[in-house]
């Protein structure tokens, strides 16, 4: 199963790569963030693939946990660009009716960046007690009773 899901993954990174840089979501510092996580969890996983290390394991988990920190950052940052769009629009629109017309506006999409979080979400469980870190930490536990 553990090949498929890193598969899957793989594809998941390169579509919405592929996207993000075709809708030119390089405008600035905020823009470029998830491009770059994809860049490097392209480096990342591929390390991974070839070398089955433990330290690499480490390194997925530690990019698909920047994966949903950023996907979180980026629902608020476009909910908050959309609603400063509907507010210079109709300035009259509160509560409800601000929440309903920021979440159905096409641009920028308040959840696009779930994504991201669908993505890390995906690489934590491809990681979740992965072989190599299962090894690596029960070869920590037998020094400890060897000492």
């Amino acid at each position: 199963m553990r090949p498929l899901i890193l598969a899957v993954l793989f594809v998941g990174l390169f579509g919405m790569g592929a996207e993000l840089l075709l809708l030119q979501h390089t405008g600035g510092a905020w823009e470029l963030i998830p491009v770059v996580l994809i860049g490097v969890a392209f480096v990342i996983l591929t390390w991974h693939a070839i070398t089955k290390h433990p330290a690499s394991v480490r390194a997925v988990q530690g990019i698909m946990g920047l994966f949903l920190i950023a996907g979180v950052a980026g629902i608020a940052l476009h909910y908050q660009s959309s609603m400063e769009f509907k507010l210079e629009t109709n300035a009259s629109l509160s509560g409800w009716a601000l929440f309903w017309a920021v979440m159905s506006a096409k641009t920028p999409p308040a959840l696009a960046p779930g994504a991201m979080i669908q993505l890390g979400l995906l690489g934590l469980v491809y990681a979740y007690r992965y072989p190599a870190s299962d090894a690596q930490i029960e070869e920590s536990r037998r020094k400890k009773w060897v000492a």
